[in-house]
């Protein structure tokens, strides 16, 4: 059996271009993308339209819903929202467990939200760094290996981009992958085993960060 599951992370947030939206915002640990992480999601979409994918999955935080759906609109599917992408909870990061928009606020807001979708995986606060990576490493494998054989896109972020890709080849994950803003990660199931093909693809982008913030 072969399948491909493509992991991308969200493109550059509005917080880490204006660092005072913090301040005053609604809610703080969920910020949009910036103008030019916009940009990034477009350029995303546009490196995956000739691509086979059948299914979407993206965290419920904003900016990760903003990039799968810039995908979403080139290649006309829908976007699945899948709880075990969501963001390293880190209690270091985070004085509380952070508020999102609801599904149906979100679904508002983009119609290519599948409504009907359940989350398989749960994320809890406080995480430690090893449960992100198992969270994340087991949605990948559950949604690839159980329920979805056909090429995915999995829209994600630093810590469960590089968890996700972790559950599906082991640990030659944590020192090849880079997770920086946007960036791809493809992995290739040639049974019995899952390829690291590419560990962080940013030729796509116009504009690549020069030091890989997590978050």
């Amino acid at each position: 059996m072969s399948q491909i599951v493509w992991i991308a992370r969200h493109a550059n947030r509005l917080d880490f271009v204006n660092p005072d939206w913090f301040l005053t915002a609604e809610r703080r640990y969920d910020p949009p993308l910036s103008d030019d992480g916009m940009v990034q999601a477009q350029q995303l979409a546009k490196r995956l339209k000739g691509e086979n994918i059948g299914h979407i999955f993206a965290s419920p935080f904003l900016r990760t819903v903003q990039t799968a759906n810039a995908v979403a609109e080139m290649l006309k599917l829908p976007i699945k929202l899948e709880t075990g992408l969501s963001e390293w909870l880190n209690p270091v990061w985070m004085t509380e467990e952070p508020e999102r928009l609801s599904t149906r606020a979100l679904a508002e807001l983009f119609p290519r939200i599948d409504t009907s979708y359940t989350s398989r995986i749960a994320a809890k606060f406080p995480e430690t760094h090893e449960k992100v990576r198992e969270r994340s490493g087991q949605t990948a494998r559950c949604l690839a290996t159980e329920f979805f054989p056909e090429d995915i896109l999995l829209v994600a972020h630093g810590a469960s981009v590089l968890g996700a890709a972790m559950g599906l080849v082991g640990e030659i994950a944590k020192i090849e992958v880079k997770a920086s803003l946007c960036s791809l990660v493809k992995v290739v199931r040639q049974d019995p085993e899952w390829l690291l093909e590419l560990t962080g693809d940013t030729s796509h982008l116009t504009h690549i960060e020069e030091v890989i913030r997590f978050a």
